[in-house]
């Protein structure tokens, strides 16, 4: 919550009508059946929102791969903006990378003793199997226009594969260490 209180708040300085979008967003939107399906990159709503965030959590594994993952994930992209040519969101994201480092110990705490212990280490598995196709699509498309105005402008430093590179290295070097394995994944 302090992150979109952030980040709302430079959007605002910038004049962005932040209270009339927030109100016209339905933030409680979840996949129905999100263990049938697998949305790619798409947004089922005009909210603007990480697809990811559709996913419902259901059980105690799903909750520590979304943060081991995705956690992940964010600090990537947030490390891209780190050095970023707009000082106010550069000062913003130098606090929240921070926060997101704590984020990113807390899931490899947690998938360290899932995977070690033998009664939830099958669960552990699979449920990373399922958040990490899941994270793979957050990062944008590999060669993206958007991305390339926003590197030419100083915004941020590498193309949207890059940094999804970066993140599955980290993650398989990872799981590599803890006997956990990545699925194959393809850009959709």
């Amino acid at each position: 919550m302090r992150h979109a209180k952030a980040m709302y708040g430079l959007l605002d300085d910038l004049g962005f009508d932040v209270q009339g979008h927030l109100a016209a967003q339905d933030l409680a939107f979840r996949l129905q059946d999100a263990s049938q399906t697998d949305i790619g990159t798409a947004r089922l709503k005009a909210d603007k929102r990480v697809n990811i965030f559709y996913y419902p959590l259901e059980t105690w594994a799903d909750f520590i791969m979304f943060n081991f993952c995705m956690d992940r994930g964010a600090g990537h992209q947030l490390e891209d903006v780190l050095t970023c040519s707009y000082g106010p969101w550069r000062r913003v994201m130098q606090g929240i990378f921070r926060e997101e480092v704590v984020h990113i110990g807390h899931g490899e705490t947690w998938v360290r003793r899932l995977a070690a212990d033998p009664r939830t280490r099958d669960e552990c598995q699979e449920t990373l199997h399922k958040w990490y196709l899941r994270t793979m699509q957050i990062f944008g498309r590999p060669g993206s226009a958007r991305n390339a105005v926003y590197r030419q402008l100083g915004l941020k430093r590498r193309d949207n594969d890059a940094v999804r590179q970066a993140f599955h290295q980290e993650i398989k070097t990872f799981c590599d260490k803890v006997g956990l394995t990545l699925p194959p994944w393809q850009a959709a």
